[in-house]
């Protein structure tokens, strides 16, 4: 089946339908990363956007159970050079294209993904919307010229849990899967504000021996600093930071009382709670192969990351310090505050997919618990 990718600018590219049929719109963004399709399509960070592959081949490894990172996808559409049909592996249960099909998902492949690749990093991210019922270009462009920006867009309320819930998994490992943690086993208590939390963040959590209990974005100060838990945790999710002023104002109630670390979206709410501002970054950072430098050890890292917006250091002053750099754009990649048990990095320490390079921030995290006990 035909499909057509139209950008906002009025751009057109051609390809065929995978996945399910209709129209998806978004704003449209590459991804570098080589494999983790999988772990790429349920990450609700990406909620709002219409994720381009640059690897060439993508479904050669199907799906499975247990790399989902989240309860859904929440992606709006999916872009790729050559989908391949066939997967192997042998994990494998079902295919990405029966995949996006069973989560309304639509997909298009076929088309020039480098030249695509190319538009975007001349031309800054940008809307578009993908169709496989509407060929006309010019009510494709001015559909996606319609489409909100995605700044100034609060979507981590939509992705976020409904309710507390206790979490006890931890990491993978092969022939395993997912073992079940005694929490009685587990050292620190920490609080987890759900965002758009990826499951392996939490998984690392516990491996670093602490008993988390995830809570809803908008889960009042209050009641978590009731739990008396040892730390708090806030969250990677989409969309602009600055919408989400309610939140900001509870992650102060957090400072000086408890040691705090975020990540991604937590990151720049953290940079927001602190006094500073964010700014949206013309195509974004979206991959799992990008140099990082962490500033208190000048070690170099490669790292996997999700995001389109960026922390501005100068708007802190003299709160927080520059904890790590973006060796491609300069960037912060993170910020530490420079009297108080509170840090933040831009990148997923986590991985999934990526390298592990980061993993020792969970274990920064611990030791601050452990010290402010």
């Amino acid at each position: 089946m035909k499909a057509i990718l139209a950008l906002a600018d009025g751009r057109i590219f051609e390809g065929k339908s995978f996945g399910a049929g209709g129209e998806a719109s978004g704003e449209v963004v590459f991804n570098t990363a080589m494999t983790g399709y999988q772990e790429v399509l349920t990450d609700p960070s990406y909620k709002g956007q219409m994720v381009t592959m640059t690897y060439t081949q993508i479904g050669n490894t199907g799906i499975n159970p247990e790399d989902i990172e989240s309860r859904g996808l929440f992606l709006s559409g999916f872009i790729v050079r050559e989908y391949l049909d066939f997967p192997s592996n042998f994990r494998s249960t079902m295919s990405l294209d029966a995949y996006l099909k069973e989560n309304g998902v639509v997909g298009i492949h076929g088309l020039d993904t480098r030249a695509l690749t190319r538009h975007l990093r001349d031309k800054g991210a940008q809307n578009g919307i993908i169709s496989t019922v509407d060929f006309d270009h010019a009510s494709l462009v001015a559909k996606a010229r319609a489409i909100p920006s995605m700044a100034g867009l609060d979507l981590a309320s939509g992705v976020s849990c409904d309710k507390p819930y206790h979490w006890t998994e931890g990491a993978w490992k092969l022939g395993e899967g997912y073992p079940q943690i005694d929490p009685a086993t587990l050292k620190y208590k920490v609080v987890a504000y759900d965002f758009g939390i990826k499951y392996n963040i939490l998984r690392c959590l516990v491996d670093a021996g602490c008993d988390v209990t995830v809570v809803p974005a908008t889960f009042p100060a209050e009641e978590a600093l009731a739990m008396n838990p040892d730390g708090i945790f806030l969250s990677n999710g989409p969309g602009d930071p600055e919408p989400l002023v309610a939140v900001q104002q509870e992650i102060r109630k957090f400072i000086g009382k408890k040691p705090v670390f975020g990540i991604c979206l937590g990151h720049q709410l953290l940079g927001l709670a602190l006094g500073g501002r964010t700014v949206k970054l013309p195509f974004g950072n979206h991959g799992s192969n990008l140099p990082v430098m962490d500033m208190s050890t000048r070690v170099v890292e490669i790292t996997s990351q999700n995001h389109g917006f960026a922390v501005d250091l100068a708007s802190l002053g003299d709160v927080a310090c520059l904890g790590h750099e973006n060796l491609n754009d300069q960037t912060v990649e993170g910020i530490r505050h420079c009297t108080l048990p509170v840090f933040s990095v831009q990148h997923h320490p986590e991985a999934s997919p990526g390298p592990h390079d980061s993993q020792y921030l969970f274990g920064r995290f611990v030791e601050m618990m452990e010290q402010h006990r």
